[in-house]
């Protein structure tokens, strides 16, 4: 009897919280570094930012993996008309929480699923809008202190 041999998958990212997100599903998968520059177009919109990254991060790591499914995403939270990036530390954090207090932002989240051996690939942008509450600064700081998520936007 003759194993049917599928693709390998590989998530293009190094994010944890992507990793995780994949490890929920119980299937095998590998990360690896998709090396793009994320430097927004010029009159780039945030989703058409998002979509673009997913589609370069998924076309980069499959290029290093013929034969596999590769998942490239991004995500983009927009607050107002402003982009936000990630902090990349405290007190970046801090702030960035603070004036997200009591308003809307939205999240932008792309994914791009290539199976370049099959020549197919599906893409897809969500939407969530998720209101903040009033945050303190000291809770604040308790979550930044505690989850420390300087490494996203989101």
């Amino acid at each position: 009897m003759n194993a049917v041999s599928r693709p390998s998958l590989v998530l293009a990212s190094t994010s944890r919280y992507r990793r995780a997100l994949l490890e929920r599903l119980c299937v095998p998968f590998e990360c690896a570094a998709p090396q793009v520059d994320e430097t927004a177009l010029q009159d780039e919109t945030p989703q058409a930012l998002a979509a673009r990254l997913a589609r370069l991060k998924a076309e980069a790591v499959a290029a290093a993996h013929p034969g596999a499914v590769v998942i490239g995403s991004d995500q983009v939270a927009v607050r107002g008309s402003e982009a936000l990036g990630k902090p990349g530390s405290v007190e970046r954090c801090v702030q960035q929480l603070l004036q997200s207090s009591g308003r809307e932002v939205e999240f932008l989240t792309a994914v791009f699923v290539l199976d370049a051996a099959a020549g197919r690939s599906e893409a897809f942008v969500d939407r969530t809008v998720v209101r903040f509450r009033s945050l303190a600064r000291a809770e604040i700081e308790r979550y930044v202190a505690a989850d420390s998520p300087l490494d996203c936007a989101g």
